[in-house]
């Protein structure tokens, strides 16, 4: 009977729930236990194995078009017989493969390390009346596991039992939300001491991400039943504070928990600048596919004609006339595609490598990153992502611990209109300092005074941090940093919060007399009340209602005419960035708490609908209040936040605001950072402005989104030809507030609603926003408004920065993602791909260095493909005048060389080394971060002027040298320079045109660049004539030792000395021609050096 009352109680759960026996026992005793199956508490976030690694490694590199085409024609090389040797293209191709596999298996490897770590851990779990020690990772759904203060939680557990009288337990959230405020949680009500033998069944909903919903139904056989909630949840990677230990049932466990289900799994980034050399490559393989196509065709259109297919001087063998004729024109096509493969280099893609590697360096060495705090600078977790940091556009950042200290202070408040500073001066009356109002009329009020000083000291769910030494300085915890600060805000001007012992609160008055409240009722604090309660009781029977909250919230709430006094200076304070509550109380009488406490009691026990029912009665209660007046608290900014935010602002950058925190301090935080102007009109889309009696929230929803979409972008003003619509002045004026809830309406609307629509509108206006501000977000929501930027028309480039393991999801899925060496732990600096010490680091980073990064890569891919088209399009000309015989223009020597040794140098110093503006000047001018947006140097019309410019000086290489050649001139032996001649002058030509057009090019010069530059071609005439002189010098000693006759006999003996001998005689000719070439510079030297000593003769 009690499984039919415990499905019937739960009709209001989600339509697919599970079943969970304590401690493994079923309820009642007597029935058999089929154990259900959960998965394990297993924690896996890597992404290979022992066995999968090779395949799934090799298959996602080769999905990557360079490495896929460089395999294509390695391949080609190695079957087909080609000009040039296989080891071109394999050897830098395996390279780039094994240096990119072992990066990523060390990287694989040390995330399982992280997850044995946590998996490994020793847990304490009761196995039959008995404590026994297991590890993490096999823990079941239903064991009942002991936690001791300051461990983390190991998975997520119902709270059975506390160490505390009061059956309550405070927990850090830092990993989860990035709060790092005590919060409290309770026990299940009721339940059974002794917990050996509990027989209880928790009937609850399946796995869901959102952190602050959970619905269950705990029902001690038939004896009682209670509805639980988030507060009876402890989540997986929380941490217990202030209790000494705690004992909870586990519910979720392994990759079934909300943490895991927040965890947003890492995948790898491309960079835009990535995506543009795929599109290039695309570009020069059509345009080497079609040159291997002409040259095909008309080879045998030349063949066809009488005489030329075969000559009386090369005959062919049988073996070659049974060819197959297709085959023979498929297999000459290969070897044109891999005589001309050059014009696509993997040298490019080691350079590229090389340069982010290298460049990295320069953001850890960077001495203005250096923290004198934490004794740490800039760390670099990614290299490829370099250049993206010069091209975002949409910039989402944490609020807690990144935009802000955390560390909230008391600042002023006023008290029936009169405003009132702390003074540590004694001339004003107990420390106030009264600065709108005279010292006679704040005598005259000092009741109203220490009414408001009460209600500080007793509305709040403040703990008093236990000592180990009475002579300590007690602390306080709290679930929020302002309600610390309002408490010791009191404390200042006299009233000094005791703590709380069995229900009662105490407080020390001025007269250090210790006043004594009795507790009845806490009504907590919600996103849609904005508010929260105390019902106390004081020593002489009266019953007291204290509740503080935003203006907007308590001002309905209390007569008009104490509003007035107050307005103005919560207004005031609100634009000066200071977060804001009003205060109120009520007198209840013995009939009113009566009805009160019983709708209290019967709403926590409701098991449907127990947040309505708790919501009716608290505004019942909340009604009739008498104003007292408000509080102002700063919550300190990190080091030059504003400015910075100002900076991204000023180089065309939207700031989004992502926090878990509430509404109200995350507004003043975008205040006091400048990202609200008090010109700014706020849009507010969250759970409060969606109540509207008599109508369903999706009707109210549209109705918002279709109001907010006419204002902020039908209406705005057109945009001034020349700038984009997220750098126009003329959507300053717009910011946009959004909550988790509604936010979940937005993206995850119901099926007859028309989701596609919501979240079409919603994004067209959050673009149209100078700021967006998303409070009360879950982690998981984190990366999902990041996804829909990140995805949507145009693909804007997105970084997201955090200090937290609550910001991993959003760091993971944003283009760049950004760790801050906060408070909150590492996780966030070990997910991300760049961390800094501080959030004003970020400014030098993208202005800086991510604009110099951008350009310095454009510059380099552009450059590639200009000299290497220039460098293979003499080539393809050349086939006209060889017969199309895949005859090489250049020598062997020099196809590999050119890239490797002749032209690499100087390109990779000037990628690492050129500042075409100076950092200091791109710090001060953020607008010039606009300039180089969008991937500004890589389009299509700078890729046309580089192509242009290549093919303009290829052609004026080859036909120019041609021009020369066309009267050749005879050497003193009667010879004449033949074709090793004409390549090597077109070679030469081209080496010094390529790399004097690069140090054009350079506007900042080092001694490196000087060296680099004029010493690649110093190595390149060294290295013509010195190698001409050894293998020479080696030829004619290896001739001298066997003579030619004893060579010949030797080459038709052996296929490897056959091999041997074609490759020497190869090399002599190239020898030769050296010697030729040298022999006609001195010559011509010797005869220009004669004939101006004839002229000065005569003269």
């Amino acid at each position: 009977p009690w499984k039919l009352c415990t499905s019937h109680l739960c009709s209001g759960l989600e339509e697919y729930s599970r079943t969970i026996y304590v401690g493994h026992r079923p309820c009642p005793a007597t029935e058999a236990l089929i154990p259900p199956k959960f998965c394990d508490n297993r924690i896996v976030s890597s992404k290979y194995t022992v066995w999968n690694f090779l395949p799934k490694n090799l298959f996602e590199q080769f999905r990557r078009i360079a490495n896929f085409y460089f395999l294509i024609i390695f391949l080609v090389q190695v079957i087909v017989d080609t000009p040039t040797s296989p080891v071109t293209s394999g050897l830098p191709l395996f390279f780039v493969i094994t240096v990119t596999a072992i990066k990523q298996g060390y990287e694989d490897w040390l995330r399982h390390k992280a997850d044995n770590e946590v998996n490994k851990y020793l847990v304490t779990v009761l196995e039959d009346g008995r404590r026994a020690c297991k590890e993490s990772e096999k823990i079941k759904v239903g064991d009942v596991v002991e936690v001791v203060e300051d461990e983390t939680f190991p998975c997520d557990l119902i709270l059975l039992q506390s160490s505390r009288e009061d059956e309550t337990c405070f927990v850090t959230t830092a990993s989860l939300d990035g709060e790092s405020n005590h919060k409290t949680h309770y026990t299940v009500p009721d339940t059974e001491r002794n917990l050996e033998s509990l027989s209880a069944t928790i009937e609850c909903e399946q796995p869901q991400p959102d952190l602050y919903k959970f619905v269950t139904v705990f029902s001690q056989c038939v004896v009682f039943f209670r509805s639980l909630g988030p507060e009876n949840l402890l989540l997986k990677g929380a941490t217990l504070k202030n209790t000494q230990k705690i004992y909870g049932v586990a519910v979720y466990s392994g990759m079934e928990t909300k943490m895991a289900l927040n965890y947003q799994g890492k995948s790898q980034k491309r960079s835009a600048v990535e995506k543009s050399i795929n599109a290039f490559l695309l570009v020069y393989l059509c345009i080497l596919v079609s040159k291997a196509l002409v040259c095909t065709t008309l080879k045998y259109v030349w063949q066809s004609r009488p005489g030329q297919d075969e000559p009386w001087y090369n005959q062919k063998t049988q073996k070659e006339k049974d060819t197959n004729l297709y085959l023979k024109m498929f297999t000459d096509f290969l070897s044109f595609m891999v005589l001309f493969n050059f014009i696509i280099p993997v040298s490019m893609y080691v350079t590229v490598e090389m340069q982010k590697f290298l460049g990295s360096f320069f953001i850890s060495w960077d001495k203005d990153f250096f923290d004198p705090e934490i004794q740490e600078g800039a760390l670099v977790n990614t290299s490829d992502l370099n250049e993206e940091l010069g091209q975002v556009e949409y910039v989402f950042t944490d609020k807690t611990g990144t935009l802000t200290q955390n560390n909230m202070e008391f600042i002023e408040c006023c008290i029936d209109g009169f405003q009132y500073k702390y003074a540590d001066s004694g001339s004003e009356l107990d420390g106030f300092c009264v600065t709108d109002g005279p010292v006679s009329m704040l005598q005259q009020k000092a009741g109203r005074e220490e009414l408001f000083l009460r209600a500080l000291c007793l509305c709040h769910t403040v703990q008093v941090k236990e000592t180990v030494h009475p002579a300590d300085i007690r602390g306080f915890i709290a679930s929020s940093p302002d309600e610390v600060a309002l408490v010791k805000g009191a404390m200042k001007y006299g009233f000094k919060f005791l703590g709380t012992e069995s229900k009662n609160m105490r407080v020390m008055n001025r007269n250090n007399d210790v006043e004594t409240y009795e507790l009845l009722h806490v009504l907590n604090f919600d996103p849609v009340r904005r508010r929260m309660s105390v019902l106390v009781r004081t020593k002489s029977g009266d019953i007291m209602l204290f509740c503080k909250g935003a203006d907007s919230s308590i001002f309905p709430r209390v007569r008009q005419d104490e509003v007035d006094r107050i307005r103005m200076h919560v207004e005031r304070n609100a634009t000066e960035g200071y977060r804001t509550l009003c205060v109120a109380y009520k007198l209840l009488s013995s009939e009113e708490y009566d009805q009160a406490d019983t709708g209290l009691r019967e709403a926590k026990l409701a098991l449907q609908d127990r947040e309505e029912k708790l919501m009716a009665v608290y505004n019942q209660v909340e009604t009739g209040m008498s104003l007292i007046g408000a509080t102002a608290v700063e919550d300190r900014l990190q080091e030059e936040a504003a400015e910075t935010m100002e900076a991204l602002q000023g180089a065309g950058m939207k700031v989004w605001v992502l926090t878990g925190d509430k509404m109200e301090t995350a507004k003043s935080t975008c205040y006091a950072c400048r990202l609200f102007q008090r010109s700014t009109e706020l849009l507010e889309l969250t759970v409060r402005t969606l109540v509207d009696p008599g109508r369903k929230r999706e009707e109210r929803l549209q109705e918002l989104l279709l109001d907010y979409h006419k204002r902020a972008v039908q209406d705005a003003p057109p945009v001034k030809a020349g700038v984009t619509r997220s750098w126009s002045s003329a959507n300053q004026d717009y910011g946009f507030i959004i909550d988790g809830a509604t936010l979940s309406l937005v993206l995850n609307s119901s099926p007859d609603s028309n989701s596609s629509c919501y979240k079409s509108l919603f994004l067209q206006i959050c673009q149209n926003c100078t700021t967006v501000l998303c409070c009360r977000m879950a982690p998981l929501q984190k990366a999902q408004i990041v996804k829909m930027v990140k995805t949507s028309k145009g693909s804007p480039i997105t970084l997201s920065i955090g200090d937290g393991a609550n910001d991993v999801s959003m760091i993971l899925e944003a283009h760049v993602g950004i760790g801050i060496k906060g408070r909150e732990g590492r996780q966030a600096v070990r997910n991300s791909d760049y961390a800094i010490p501080k959030l004003k680091h970020l400014k030098k980073l993208l202005l800086g260095h991510g604009h110099l990064y951008y350009v310095r890569i454009a510059h380099l891919v552009q450059y590639f493909f200009y000299k290497n088209l220039c460098f293979i399009l003499p080539q393809f000309l050349y086939q006209f005048f060889c017969g199309y015989s895949q005859q090489p223009l250049y020598d062997a020597a020099y196809l590999t060389m050119y890239n490797i040794c002749f032209t690499s140098m100087p390109i990779l110093a000037n990628s690492l080394l050129e500042q075409h503006i100076c950092i200091e000047v791109l710090m001060d001018n953020a607008a010039l971060y606009r300039d180089v947006a969008k991937n500004a140097m890589l389009r299509w019309g700078p890729f046309l002027y580089w192509t242009l410019l290549g093919v303009y000086q290829g052609l004026l290489f080859f036909f120019g040298v041609r021009f020369l050649f066309s009267n050749p001139a005879l050497q003193d032996n009667g010879q004449v320079f033949g074709n090793w001649s004409f390549g090597t002058i077109v070679f030469t030509v081209l080496v010094f045109t390529v790399t004097l057009k690069l140090a054009m090019d350079t506007r900042h010069w080092t001694w490196i660049n000087h060296f680099v530059i004029w010493g690649s071609l110093a190595f390149y005439m060294f290295f013509s004539f010195f190698w001409d002189v050894l293998l020479k010098l080696y030829v004619v000693i290896l001739f001298k030792n066997n003579g030619v006759t004893q060579m010949k006999k030797s080459y038709f003996k052996t296929n490897a000395l056959s091999a041997v001998l074609k490759h020497i005689s190869a090399l002599l000719k190239w020898c030769l021609f050296l010697d030729h070439v040298s022999m006609g510079i001195i010559a011509k030297l010797t005869s220009m050096l004669r004939t101006m000593r004839r002229k000065q003769q005569w003269s």
